[in-house]
C-alpha cells in the first residue's frame, strides 16, 4: 500500500471549502484505481490531505486529479502550491468504533 500527504499551506479557508464539497471530493478520490482511504486534516494555515491506494501509480492519480480540481473548482483560492509527500505504508491500524467525523 502507498500513501500520498498533500500539505497546503497559505490558505486556512481551504479545509472549510473541501468539506463543504464532500461529496464531490468523494466522487473524485474514491474512484481512483485502488483507492483505500482519504482523510482531510485541517491546520491553521490550511489542510493536509492523506490519500492511501494499492498502488503509487493511485496515488499519483490522486494527485492529478486533485491539482486539477483545485484549479477548477476554486480558482480564486489563493494558496501556495502543495507540499507532496508521497511512500510505501509502513504501519497502520485503526479503531473506527470510536471515530466521531
Amino acid at each position: 500500500m502507498h500513501t500520498v500527504m498533500r500539505i497546503y499551506n497559505g490558505a486556512p479557508q481551504l479545509a472549510n471549502e473541501l468539506a463543504a464539497r464532500g461529496n464531490e471530493v468523494k466522487n473524485l478520490i474514491s474512484t481512483v484505481p485502488g483507492f483505500i482511504a482519504y482523510y482531510l486534516v485541517r491546520t491553521d494555515e490550511g489542510a493536509v490531505s492523506i490519500t492511501v491506494c494499492d498502488t503509487l501509480a493511485g496515488c499519483d492519480e490522486s494527485t492529478s486529479r486533485a491539482a486539477d480540481w483545485l484549479r477548477t473548482n476554486l480558482p480564486n483560492l489563493k494558496m501556495n502550491p502543495p507540499q507532496v509527500l508521497s511512500g510505501e505504508l509502513a504501519l497502520r491500524f485503526a479503531n473506527y468504533n470510536t471515530a466521531s467525523v
